[in-house]
């Protein structure tokens, strides 16, 4: 099982150190027994798909923008040879229809971290080595 540290989990949500370490004491996240302390990558998930509903950008408009997301696999769904991965990447959510070999390879599961490449209708999803 994937787990983080406070100050990566801070990053991944785009809230401070003392606002997860404040959320653990609050129990509205759970960590491991490990010392530091850190906080399951599926719980974390969970949290991040919760704080993505927020109001949308007014300044919303279309963009040709080529883009790389960085965030939290929040769902896998495996059918057959293909699958659904969605990554939630602050308040955005990015989902890639990829081969279920590709998944397996990449070993996607909630909680994992992963980065989206975006570009014109293609997501590409990497994960860091090791």
């Amino acid at each position: 099982m994937t787990s983080y540290r406070i100050s990566d989990a801070a990053r991944l949500l785009g809230v401070s150190d003392d606002t997860v370490r404040r959320w653990i004491d609050q129990g509205a996240l759970p960590t491991t027994d490990a010392a530091p302390a850190e906080i399951p990558g599926e719980a974390l998930a969970a949290k991040a798909v919760e704080l993505a509903h927020t109001p949308n950008d007014p300044t919303d408009r279309l963009s040709s923008a080529r883009n790389r997301f960085t965030g939290l696999v929040a769902r896998v769904q495996l059918d057959g040879v293909m699958a659904q991965v969605d990554i939630q990447c602050g308040p955005h959510r990015v989902v890639s229809l990829m081969s279920a070999e590709a998944v397996r390879e990449l070993d996607l599961a909630p909680g994992s971290l992963a980065v989206a490449i975006v570009k014109a209708t293609t997501v590409i999803v990497e994960t860091p080595k090791g």
